[in-house]
């Protein structure tokens, strides 16, 4: 399928990785992407693991399942890499995100041997920094965007701009501090591990660690 991006996100209930897979979808499909943006249901309690997808393509989507060899995975939260597999079926061609402080000897273990691209955002940094409370998928909605490149940065700026502008007609604050947030976290990614996918025309992604 031409043009055709998989994202999985791995978080957990209350930290906003659906609410992230639908506004990206969202944000793709207002700038002309065929999209589908949908989360994996079950037990959606309040911390428990939770899973959410994303399909961008610039033609037609014909398949209708959840992704089970994504090109990107998101990870909200890095307890879960104690309990899930969120390497599983990951292309090595593609990359992984985590949201963590930890530094890549503590991360790197705990992918199963994942041979790709590893990056890691401090998603709270950037949240304590522009928000002042802790809202993840924020700073990992945009570091995604980042990573995979299935937009320009600019392009996904003004286009969250309009959509939050019409969320937050009334707390012009909070428009403010998430805009920060967004840009301050495409200059937070960085680069844990180099995968087959890094090349050094590739550099631009982040910082190495």
């Amino acid at each position: 399928m031409k043009g055709l991006t998989e994202i999985r996100w791995h978080g957990r209930g209350g930290q906003g990785a659906k609410t992230a897979a639908l506004l990206l979808a969202d944000v793709a499909f207002s700038i002309g992407k065929y999209v589908q943006g949908f989360p994996e249901y079950g037990p959606e309690r309040m911390g428990a693991p939770i899973t959410a997808y994303d399909r961008i393509s610039d033609t037609a989507i014909r398949v209708h399942s959840n992704i089970y060899e994504p090109d990107f995975v998101a990870v909200v939260d890095d307890t879960l890499l104690h309990d899930v597999d969120v390497a599983k079926g990951l292309k090595k061609e593609g990359a992984i995100l985590i949201n963590t402080e930890k530094e890549k000897e503590e991360i790197l273990p705990l992918l199963s041997g994942y041979e790709g691209d590893v990056y890691a955002i401090d998603a709270r940094k950037v949240c304590m920094e522009t928000l002042g409370k802790y809202f993840p998928n924020t700073p990992m909605l945009a570091a995604i965007v980042k990573i995979s490149n299935v937009m320009e940065k600019e392009v996904f700026l003004t286009e969250m701009e309009a959509s939050l502008k019409h969320k937050f007609a009334k707390k012009p604050e909070v428009l403010e501090g998430n805009l920060k947030a967004l840009r301050l976290a495409f200059d937070e990614v960085k680069l844990l591990s180099e995968g087959s996918r890094h090349t050094p025309a590739g550099r631009v992604y982040g910082k190495s660690a």
